[in-house]
């Protein structure tokens, strides 16, 4: 996908979604950071299942909502940052807890969920993945880099 495109996927089971997030993974460089955008219930956390996976990540992912930071190893001594921004006020919150060292950090990747908590403090590029419930079990996911 070349930069300034979108890909519009339609994911129509769980299986699908990971498929499709796993792809997405393995198509980037490390150091790259996914901005997950969607309401509460669209399937943010299936997508990443699925992003870890296709990162080389065993482990079983978890949503992040009340610790905000999962830390994940990846072959190659590289790192996933899943990150749950949901219960953050605002940027300023979110450098309290020390946010910017994990998004700065060029040997992981990082998967962020609710990213508008934190908009001042994001690189200028970023991969967007919007995700949007459209039925029971479709999903239409949006992803531009």
């Amino acid at each position: 996908m070349d930069s300034n495109t979108e890909k519009i996927f339609f994911s129509y089971s769980e299986t699908e979604t990971e498929k499709f997030a796993s792809e997405i993974a393995a198509s980037l460089e490390v150091g790259s950071t996914v901005l997950l955008r969607g309401d509460l219930g669209a399937g943010k956390t299936v997508f990443s299942r699925g992003f870890a996976r296709g990162l080389g990540c065993d482990d079983t992912l978890s949503s992040p909502t009340y610790t905000i930071v999962q830390e994940y190893m990846l072959p190659g001594n590289h790192r996933l940052y899943h990150m749950d921004l949901y219960r953050i006020a605002d940027a300023n919150s979110a450098l309290g807890f020390g946010v910017d060292e994990f998004i700065d950090d060029p040997k992981a990747f990082k998967l962020i969920e609710w990213p508008e908590r934190i908009e001042s403090l994001l690189p200028q590029k970023c991969i967007n993945v919007q995700i949007i419930h459209k039925g029971d079990e479709e999903r239409e996911i949006r992803v531009k880099r």
